[in-house]
Parts: C-alpha cells; sequence; structure tokens
C-alpha cells in the first residue's frame, strides 16, 4: 500500500515537472502549450508507457475544478477598461458565436457522417468554445503585438464562452439519454429559458460573491500566506453553491474574478502571483488528465472523417459565425479574419467530450475521440500559425515603448496607494531630465549599491532603482516616464506612413490637397473629430481610416486616449489575398456608399458600370 503511494507520488509529479519543462520548448519554437501538455498525457496513457486510467468521472470532476481555477484567473487578470473597450463584440461572439458555430457544425455533421441530428448537435455543442489557456498563451507569450481591440475581444472570448458551450453540451446529452425526439420548437424555447436562468444565477451569484471576496480580505486580517488560499477556497465554494442551485458556476467565478481583481483590494499583487501560479498548476493537471484518459489507438479508424470535420470547423463554421457575430462592429476584414482564425479549441472541449461516455450514450466514445482528434488539429493547423498569419493580414503593428523594468510592492494599509519600484532605462524621459510629477513621491533611490535619499540623490541616471508612492489611479502615467521611447524602423516609418499631419486641421484641407474621400459633413470636421467618428468613437495607437487615396495613422495618443499624432500614408495598405476576408458592416456601409455616389454623378442615360 504504501509502495502504491510513493510510486503514484512519483509519476505524477513526473509528468508534471515534464510538463513545466516543456513550456522551455514552447516558447522557444512557438508551440501550442496544450499541444504538449496532452502529448505528455498521450505518451503516459495506455497506448504509451502503459498507466492505465479510464475514469471518465474523475477526470470530469478534475477538468471541472481545474477550469473554474483558470476562469477565476481570467476574470481576475481582465482590467474594466479592456473589457469595456471590447465587451459587446467579445459577448456577441461568446453567446451567438458559440450557438452559431454548433449549429453550423451540426448540420455539416449529419450530412457527412452517421450521427443523428440529437447526436451531431451534441458534437457542435463540444467543440463550440474556444480556449482560454491556448489564446492567452499564445498572444501574450508569442509576443504578437496586435491592436488592443483585437486581443481584448479574443482573450475575452475565450474567457466567456465556456458556459454556454457547457449549458449546451449538458441539455443535448441529457435528451439523448432521455431518448426523446427532436423538436425544434421545443428544443429551442428549452434552450432559451435554460440559458437565460443559469446565466442570470451565475451573473448574479458571481456579482455578489465577487463583491463577498472583496469585503472578506479587506476585513479580515487574515495572515499573507493563508490569503490567496482563502481566496481561491472562496471562489471554488462560489463554483459549488451556484452549480448547487442550477446556475453557471463557471460564469459565476469568472464574474467574481473580474468584481475582485477591479475592486483595489489589499494584496492584489499578491494574489495574482499566487493566481498565476495556481492557474498554471490546474492547466497542467487538467491537460495531463485529459491526455491520460484518451486512447490513441482507437483514433486510427475515424481519423480521416475527423479531421474533414476540424477543416469544415476552420474554415467555414468559425469564420461565418465570426463574421454574422461582428457586423453591427466596426472591425476590418483583416481584424474579422484574424479572430476567426485564432478560434483555437482546447481543454473544454475534451472536458465537455467526456460528459457522453459518462452519461452511457451508444456514441459515447465515438464522439470523445472526434472531438479529441479535432482539438489536436486545431493547435496544429491554427495554434501553431498564429504569427505568420498576423503577419501576413499586417496586423502586427511596432511597438509603443521601449523596456520598462518596474516591480509591483505590496503595500501593507491603503488599498488605494501602490509601491513601486522602478529602474531608470537609458533614453527615457526621467534619464533625460524628466521631473517625476508632484503626485508621485520617490521614497528611496538606490544607485550602485548605496541607497540615498532622493533629495540627496539629486537627477535620476541610468540604472538608478527608483522606490515611488503612488495612487492607484496613476501607475499608468508613471509608466510613461521609465519606459524608452522607440525608434521606429524603416519598416515602421512606411507602416505609420510617408509624413504626420496635425490632427486638430480641418479635414476639409487634406481632402483639397490628397483628393480624401470625405462623407457628408465631414468637411468641417478636424482630422482627429473625422478619425474618431470612423473609428467608432475610441481611437487606439496604430488605427487606420481609409480616406480613398490615402490613410491616416494614429501615430499616438495622449493619457486621455485623446488622438496626439497623426501619421499620412499616401500608398494604403493592401490586404494580402492569403485567406477569406469577410466584408464587416461599416465596410457595407461605405461601399454603398461609394457606388450611390458614382452612380448619382452619372449622366442621365449613361451605364452605370
Amino acid at each position: 500500500m504504501f509502495e502504491g503511494v510513493y510510486l503514484v507520488t512519483l509519476i505524477g509529479t513526473a509528468m508534471v515537472l515534464a510538463a513545466a519543462f516543456s513550456s522551455l520548448i514552447a516558447f522557444r519554437f512557438g508551440a501550442p502549450l496544450l499541444l504538449l501538455f496532452l502529448g505528455i498525457g498521450l505518451l503516459a496513457g495506455q497506448d504509451g508507457l502503459g498507466i492505465p486510467f479510464d475514469n471518465a468521472s474523475a477526470s470530469y470532476f478534475i477538468g471541472a475544478i481545474a477550469l473554474a481555477v483558470i476562469l477565476f484567473d481570467s476574470g481576475f487578470g481582465t482590467p474594466l477598461s479592456s473589457l469595456r473597450m471590447a465587451a459587446p463584440p467579445a459577448v456577441s461572439l461568446a453567446t451567438v458565436g458559440v450557438i452559431l458555430t454548433a449549429g453550423l457544425f451540426g448540420v455539416f455533421t449529419v450530412a457527412f457522417t452517421d450521427f443523428d441530428w440529437l447526436e451531431s448537435f451534441l458534437l457542435g455543442s463540444i467543440i463550440a468554445s474556444t480556449d482560454a489557456a491556448a489564446v492567452f498563451f499564445l498572444l501574450r507569450a508569442g509576443n504578437l503585438n496586435i491592436r488592443e481591440r483585437v486581443r481584448n475581444t479574443l482573450e475575452i472570448e475565450s474567457g466567456s464562452n465556456d458556459p454556454i458551450a457547457i449549458f449546451l453540451t449538458l441539455a443535448f446529452v441529457e435528451m439523448i439519454g432521455a431518448g426523446e425526439a427532436l423538436r425544434a420548437g421545443e428544443l429551442a424555447l428549452n434552450v432559451v429559458v435554460g440559458f437565460l436562468r443559469e446565466m442570470g444565477i451565475g451573473a448574479l451569484a458571481g456579482l455578489l460573491g465577487g463583491r463577498l471576496i472583496v469585503m472578506f480580505v479587506d476585513r479580515l486580517k487574515l495572515d499573507p500566506g493563508l490569503l490567496p488560499i482563502f481566496v481561491i477556497t472562496l471562489a471554488l465554494m462560489l463554483f459549488g453553491v451556484t452549480g448547487a442551485v442550477h446556475g453557471s458556476g463557471f460564469v459565476a467565478v469568472y464574474i467574481a474574478g473580474l468584481v475582485a481583481g477591479n475592486s483595489g483590494m489589499r494584496s492584489t499583487a499578491t494574489l495574482k502571483r499566487f493566481q498565476d501560479g495556481i492557474s498554471w498548476l490546474a492547466q497542467i493537471i487538467m491537460f495531463l488528465v485529459l491526455g491520460l484518459f484518451a486512447t490513441p489507438s482507437q483514433f486510427l479508424a475515424i481519423i480521416p472523417v475527423a479531421v474533414v470535420l476540424s477543416l469544415f470547423l476552420i474554415f467555414v463554421a468559425r469564420p461565418v459565425a465570426v463574421s454574422l457575430c461582428l457586423l453591427p462592429f466596426r472591425f476590418a476584414r483583416a481584424e474579422t479574419a484574424f479572430i476567426s482564425w485564432v478560434g483555437l479549441r482546447g481543454a473544454v472541449s475534451i472536458l465537455l467530450a467526456l460528459t457522453p461516455i459518462i452519461a452511457n450514450l451508444d456514441n459515447g466514445r465515438a464522439l470523445f475521440n472526434i472531438a479529441f482528434i479535432i482539438v489536436l488539429v486545431s493547435l496544429l493547423v491554427q495554434g501553431w500559425t498564429i504569427g505568420p498569419v498576423a503577419r501576413r493580414l499586417g496586423l502586427i503593428i511596432p511597438p509603443r515603448s521601449g523596456p520598462l523594468d518596474k516591480v509591483e510592492l505590496e503595500l501593507p494599509g491603503s488599498a488605494h496607494h501602490e509601491l513601486l519600484a522602478y529602474r531608470v532605462a537609458p533614453g527615457s524621459p526621467v534619464a533625460r531630465g524628466g521631473r517625476i510629477p508632484r503626485w508621485a513621491r520617490p521614497s528611496l533611490v538606490i544607485r550602485e549599491g548605496r541607497s540615498l535619499k532622493p533629495q540627496d540623490a539629486g537627477r535620476l541616471m541610468v540604472d538608478d532603482l527608483v522606490y515611488i508612492f503612488v495612487s492607484d489611479r496613476y501607475p499608468r502615467l508613471l509608466d510613461r516616464l521609465f519606459a524608452t521611447r522607440v525608434s521606429l524602423a524603416a519598416d515602421d516609418e512606411e507602416f505609420f506612413g510617408a509624413f504626420t499631419v496635425e490632427p486638430d486641421h480641418l479635414a476639409r484641407e487634406i481632402s483639397a490637397a490628397y483628393g480624401a474621400e470625405l462623407r457628408e459633413g465631414e468637411a468641417e470636421l478636424t482630422i482627429a473629430q473625422l478619425m474618431l467618428a470612423r473609428l467608432g468613437g475610441h481611437a487606439e495607437y496604430a488605427d487606420r481610416v481609409s480616406l480613398g487615396p490615402i490613410e491616416l495613422i494614429v501615430r499616438d495618443t495622449d493619457d486621455k486616449g485623446a488622438i496626439d499624432s497623426v501619421g499620412l500614408a499616401l500608398e494604403p495598405q493592401e490586404l494580402a489575398p492569403s485567406m477569406p476576408l469577410l466584408l464587416t458592416a461599416g465596410e457595407i456601409r461605405d461601399r454603398l456608399a461609394a457606388f450611390l455616389r458614382r452612380r448619382s454623378a452619372k449622366t442621365p442615360g449613361e451605364p452605370v458600370p
């Protein structure tokens, strides 16, 4: 008995260490980390080293707990500014997008396989959601510098689209298990009512649970080492309670993370570091267990069918669903195509594929195997090509600032102040003599190993380490003083246009000088106002506005988001025709308006081209 405990511990820790070391390979070669974790689980399983593991219920339990931890951490690390910027399109993708993807995939599965309608829609629901772990890793660890709105949309979608996929999967499993026939009207009604109930209860529980977590953390004087464990335990308790009252526990923990992470409660920096580590551990354990459960020898007979289904999901179902969901929003075709491509399937799909096996459905194992292969194909085809696709579509933008060496230190007492440690970088504003604002209070300067008072240190020098007390409203403003300004390379100069124009000049001036195509009422707007109007009221660094023969580019914005510098390109960038690019609603409107202008300019009787 005791030898068995030692052996299981040895094997388990060896697999976790192997997964942790494999992250070095992923960071070095840009490989999808989930693929490596699953691969280690497969190698250790029945068809590899021979470790027997065929407990679907235990796998689902472990995976569900791990997913709850990951979603709480995803919400905790999502700033409200990102949520406000990208919430509408992300929520559209996380709800309507999941339903459309499941429906399109289900219809194709019925036509292409021997599964009936309910089984086909069940498979569609299983693979309908994108994987938060894979998306976060490939976008952040892959050092892809893409537009903030696109990045935030993808991250928020992947962190919030699991609950509806889970709800649809469980609904179809119950229907198949009960032997019910497919009644479209009744099914739609049940889905809508059940969805509203679970999402409503989950959202309410998440808001209340998040506020309770903040209240407990601020009022209870727990030991600093115990506090992170206390918080993650409360999150898991919230997950269990919400599920017990027929709400979505996954929605609850994600929203609770959002509330807690944006509340400004004490010890936030400590909690973030702990949750980052526990989230990595949860991902590793979940992926290893799911890989261990799979049996690759059963894949051979279904690989051709699964690959065709995978390609349909990647090239048809996901792009169509994304295009329809993003129609109300002003995303460029390249951005829509990139969001379509970053539809990575992962652990959630494999986790949901366990439910037909747990429910003892006739084709449960076949559904699991197909879903597993779809995940592998998605990670191989999409996961390994995100960087090249982003570059091919022209979505990689030049970095805004250079290295910034900053450390957040835990500050006892007030939750609304931070203690930050900055290292003065060469070329930064403070290295060039810039003053630190009065609302920031330098407390200590370390120079060449010596501790100095700020008044004794004099002018800050390169490589000085400066400790500063600052209100939690201002760290981003302070970051600009210590960051180096990136000098643009030749390619970046081309990206930002041939020269700059003043954002407060009138739009009619560039129309007269360069033939810019303006709409009615735009001539008397300033260039900044024109760009904001075309961009839907919000401008980001590197945003582009096409005006016919020219293109305006946002070179920089100030601290309040107002356009501070504008570049002008005389030869607008052409999108590379490397993958299908679907028209957005804004582009449809612009093209229709241009067509009507050309039509009205024609003389009566003259044919319209």
